[in-house]
């Protein structure tokens, strides 16, 4: 049985958890799959949400680790964060991509999709594809309806700068699993 994370795992820095967190499984009411994708961001970071301080949106951010940041992307699709370092920081992991392994039926239905490479291969398809809503900002990720198993034996991580933002985006925080099918983007 594979061993649960728990929040004082999330209380590293948001790069070493983002890169840590490739081969975990990632399920939300037993949907979900293999994280196959994570981009770090910090609060001392211009890209991050938490870059200007504590606000009502991004509050979850400075929460304890361990719990989910969720935000709305251009109006339109909910993105999941994982909470990091420590109580106060504003530091998170945006969870990039999935390789879908358990709900399929439902994520296709969700998405209106068949191929399940397309399911969970970016920020917003993979929030559509979970059920991710802002009800969930804030919530223990140790708790229903999360569950977040750790990985299990070594994966080859693939570094690259970060995508889809202008600032900051030569940092090179993109984490990604070689050899993956399910990526949001290659790496170069």
């Amino acid at each position: 049985m594979p061993s649960l994370l728990h929040p004082e795992e999330f209380t590293g820095d948001a790069v070493t958890v983002a890169r840590e967190l490739i081969g975990a499984v990632l399920l939300v009411d037993g949907v979900g799959g293999l994280i196959v994708e994570t981009e770090a961001y910090d609060m001392e970071d211009a890209a991050s949400h938490s870059f200007g301080g504590k606000t009502e949106r991004n509050g979850a951010m400075f929460g304890p680790p361990g719990r989910a940041y969720v935000y709305r992307s251009y109006g339109i699709h909910w993105c999941l964060n994982f909470v990091c370092r420590e109580e106060g920081h504003g530091a998170g992991v945006l969870i990039r991509a999935l390789e879908p392994l358990q709900g399929i039926d439902v994520m296709v239905q969700r998405r209106g999709l068949q191929d399940p490479r397309l399911l969970c291969s970016g920020p917003g398809k993979l929030g559509q594809a979970l059920g991710i809503t802002r009800e969930l900002n804030g919530c223990r990720l140790d708790r229903k309806p999360f569950r977040v198993e750790a990985r299990q034996g070594e994966h080859e991580v693939l570094v690259g700068p970060r995508i889809g933002i202008s600032k900051a985006a030569e940092m090179p925080w993109r984490f990604g699993l070689a050899g993956s099918r399910f990526l949001s983007r290659p790496f170069r």
